[in-house]
């Protein structure tokens, strides 16, 4: 049987990609789950893609923290417990560090590292009360290897990877019945790229030929994987207890790549994107 199967599950970020995946597969799988982002018509088609599933669907900005917490309770109170939290919602930005205002920052942190941390806050106590929880954080093959004109994204994505090792660590130090995973995707095919790129134009920051030959190298050649594919492959992981889940071939060559050479694979990597750029 799933360990998932009549478990309370929350999703964050559940609008589209591998937050509506996560919350397509663990619904198929038999998990009672609660939705939630931003963007109010991706999360009414998560629901309706969600059929008979009892389904809890709320907007949520997971940067703030009032608001978590809030939603946490309206949540537990629904259900009447929580087994599983999800912490998947996320942004991308890409610009150097001479080019970015703080408040480029401000905006990933508050989603990418915050929003786990109040997902992780408010929902804990609820998932320890379970006396069979889960605590799944979504990293990504950037909390592994940097990238330039991601500081943005790699900062908040190794700072995931720490906190929730960390977490884990205390949960078994303390006893508590809570298992804790962080998640690397890879080169998955979601709207992250696109919305970035969007992103950067709403804000009206300029956006060269070579960015958009860029994007469109990286979102054709290296964002291949479905998402509902990564989605059973972390969700397959949750089942299976793992501590740290590498979804793709991408993710966990490159993993290897940078334990191998972990002073020298920067150079690699600015030679690849110097090479790309010339494309």
């Amino acid at each position: 049987m799933s360990s998932v199967r009549g478990k309370v599950c929350v999703v964050t970020g559940a609008g589209s990609g591998i937050g509506r995946a996560l919350a397509v597969e663990l619904a198929r799988r038999g998990a009672r789950v609660a939705i939630s982002d931003v963007d109010d018509a991706g999360l009414e088609e998560t629901a309706r893609l969600l059929g008979d599933a009892e389904v809890h669907a709320q907007r949520l900005d997971v940067g703030d923290r009032d608001a978590v917490q809030s939603y946490a309770a309206a949540v537990a109170q629904h259900f009447g417990v929580v087994h599983q939290v999800y912490n998947n919602a996320g942004i991308a930005f890409r610009r150097s560090v001479l080019e970015s205002e703080y408040d480029d920052y401000e905006r990933v942190f508050a989603v990418n590292l915050w929003g786990v941390m109040h997902g992780t806050k408010a929902f804990l106590p609820h998932v320890i009360a379970s006396g069979d929880g889960h605590v799944v954080n979504v990293s990504s093959l950037n909390g592994c290897l940097a990238q330039p004109e991601m500081t943005h994204y790699c900062t908040t994505k190794f700072a995931v990877r720490g906190f929730t090792e960390s977490l884990r660590a205390e949960m078994l130090a303390a006893r508590h019945p809570v298992q804790v995973s962080v998640v690397h995707p890879g080169g998955v095919r979601t709207n992250i790229a696109d919305s970035a790129l969007k992103k950067a134009k709403e804000l009206g920051l300029p956006v060269t030929a070579d960015d958009e030959r860029r994007h469109k190298l990286y979102t054709k050649k290296l964002l291949r994987m479905d998402p509902a594919q990564a989605a059973r492959i972390i969700v397959d992981g949750v089942e299976a207890g793992r501590a740290r889940i590498m979804v793709g071939n991408d993710a966990r060559l490159l993993d290897a790549f940078v334990r191998l050479l972990p002073a020298r694979y920067t150079k690699f990597v600015a030679a690849v994107e110097r090479r790309a750029a010339a494309l």
